[in-house]
């Protein structure tokens, strides 16, 4: 897809990798609908480029049925809906330490969330021939996240229900893509916006993110990585899924051993 006079909508807009992606679609030539529950964060974004800014909380099935609606009514048919919002919560101890609501937040975040989307914007974009969705979910989706369990088995999910999507509607004319980093200098990791990450392997800036996928839409590519080594971890991880399971656990041994702890602040300057 070439972005140039399409519309689009961006959830998590307002700041972090959402943000970067808004500003570079935007810059593509779309007319860009920022949604965010930071409403005035997500103006500051839209402001940067005459966009639209909309509150919205993704957990909620009539907060994206109301998005699409205010988004059609100022802009058009949708032509791309990427569904970015997240969490990540951790835990303390045990892969059970998330509390219930923590899995459920999870789970409306990073799975319903995106069935929502596509249940407000298909039947639309079918009727009218064609459409795309853009799905953040994470290498953690395709391999796992030490310290969050409930973040990694909602990812997972994440990344099912776009390859459902791809499966059953591709004959529709519908394009989905998953897009699934490993580190991004983000808040989510601790960073600032202007924050230094140069000295810290493996991680990369939102903009970054924003070229990667900008790339994989045009190309229509389902799978976008970032970081391309993750390709490599999951062809290991298919080929000897117990070798696999093994080196993740000594992994997680040397991070509590070398940090005391499975924080993701941690986690990501020894990976």
């Amino acid at each position: 897809m070439n972005l140039n006079d399409k519309t689009v909508v961006v959830t998590g807009g307002a700041r972090g990798i959402g943000k970067a992606l808004s500003v570079r679609f935007a810059a593509e030539g779309a007319r860009v609908v920022v949604a965010d529950l930071r409403l005035d964060d997500a103006r500051q974004t839209a402001d940067e480029f005459d966009g639209m800014a909309v509150s919205c909380d993704v957990s909620k099935e009539t907060d994206i049925q109301s998005l699409v609606t205010k988004a059609e009514d100022r802009f058009g048919p949708i032509d791309l809906f990427c569904s970015n919002a997240g969490v990540f919560f951790g835990e303390s101890d045990l892969a059970t330490s998330a509390t219930n609501a923590q899995w459920q937040t999870c789970w409306d975040i990073h799975v319903m969330a995106h069935v929502y989307a596509a249940r407000a914007a298909l039947p639309g974009m079918i009727a009218r021939g064609g459409g795309y969705f853009l799905q953040m979910a994470s290498a953690a989706g395709l391999l796992s996240q030490i310290g969050d369990a409930a973040y990694s088995t909602t990812k997972h999910a994440a990344v099912g229900f776009a390859e459902s999507l791809a499966i059953t509607h591709a004959s529709d004319g519908i394009k989905v893509s998953v897009i699934c980093p490993q580190y991004v200098a983000t808040p989510m990791l601790g960073y600032g916006e202007d924050d230094d990450f140069s000295t810290h392997t493996g991680v990369i800036g939102p903009e970054q993110v924003a070229a990667c996928v900008i790339e994989g839409i045009e190309k229509e590519h389902f799978l976008i990585l970032p970081h391309p080594e993750v390709e490599k971890y999951r062809q290991h991880k298919g080929a000897d899924y117990e070798r696999w399971l093994s080196g993740m656990q000594r992994l997680r041994g040397k991070i509590i051993k070398e940090t005391g702890s499975t924080r993701l602040e941690d986690i990501h300057k020894l990976v």
